[in-house]
């Protein structure tokens, strides 16, 4: 159950994120747009981890988490670079595939996966890939090159998503989330700053900023879910994708076509069983 909650809870605060990112990605570069969700991220993530106190580390659970916050980091460049030029009804269901990519990875490394989860997993993972369908009516296949670009990110934070929680397992929870706060700050922020290339505007302020607090929270949810069952709370968190499409059309007026609330209501149904098979 608990997996249930965590990835649940990874959902919704990722849809936050990225609506507000999606915003701040056409007020600023994608870079300046990171570095600034990073760093709203470390003034967080900094004092929770250090609550729980200095971990051990060894070369396994140092790998892990410099793969996890690596992986999360090139992630949301590539996803900001898509939501530039694509709609977030597109880019956020495609990118939110990233759970079943951590799905696979977790099962191809031999984490426990039974017939029926994995069936209900599979019904998911295919409402994702038709969320992600063209949303202009009379055009099909995928949005070009943002899609392209939402299918790299979805493999960089499925990496990114199996690495943390494999982190999760020896480390604090917040020390799980940490890595990516503290990269992106030292790769990103730093020598932005450094060359004045970093870029903030008044209007971008609130987005980046609550774009930085959603991240922890979702990738500490996602942590918490993954100790219980990485392939579950993994693809759950990927609920984010419908979320965010569905609050764009909300709160954008972007049309959803067909397909998509096809996608939508099949992920919503895989949900559902999923929850009442764990329960």
């Amino acid at each position: 159950m608990l997996a249930i909650l965590g990835g649940t809870g990874a959902a919704l605060a990722f849809a936050g994120s990225t609506i507000c990112s999606s915003r701040s990605a056409k007020l600023l570069d994608p870079f300046s747009v990171v570095a600034w969700v990073m760093l709203a991220g470390l003034v967080v993530s900094v004092p929770l981890a250090a609550a729980q106190g200095v971990p051990h580390f060894d070369a396994s659970n140092v790998t892990w988490l410099v793969v996890g916050g690596t992986g999360n980091v090139l992630g949301l460049v590539i996803a900001y670079y898509a939501m530039r030029t694509g709609k977030v009804g597109v880019v956020a269901p495609i990118v939110s595939s990233e759970g079943a990519v951590a799905a696979v990875l977790a099962t191809a490394t031999g984490a426990p996966l039974g017939a029926a989860t994995g069936f209900l997993l599979l019904v998911v993972a295919v409402g994702i890939v038709l969320a992600g369908r063209q949303v202009e009516p009379g055009a099909g296949g995928f949005a070009g090159r943002p899609a392209i670009l939402a299918f790299a990110a979805a493999l960089a934070f499925g990496v990114s998503l199996l690495a943390i929680a494999r982190a999760a397992e020896t480390v604090p929870l917040w020390w799980s989330v940490l890595p990516a706060r503290v990269i992106g700050a030292a790769a990103l922020a730093l020598p932005l700053a450094l060359t004045r290339r970093l870029r903030l505007t008044r209007r971008a302020v609130p987005f980046v900023v609550t774009s930085g607090l959603c991240e922890v929270a979702g990738l500490g949810s996602y942590a918490l879910g993954a100790r219980h069952g990485i392939a579950v709370a993994a693809v759950l968190a990927s609920l984010f994708g419908a979320l965010a499409a569905v609050l764009a059309a909300v709160l954008f007026g972007e049309r959803l076509a067909r397909v998509q609330v096809a996608g939508v209501g099949t992920i919503a149904a895989g949900v559902a069983l999923l929850t009442a098979l764990h329960a």
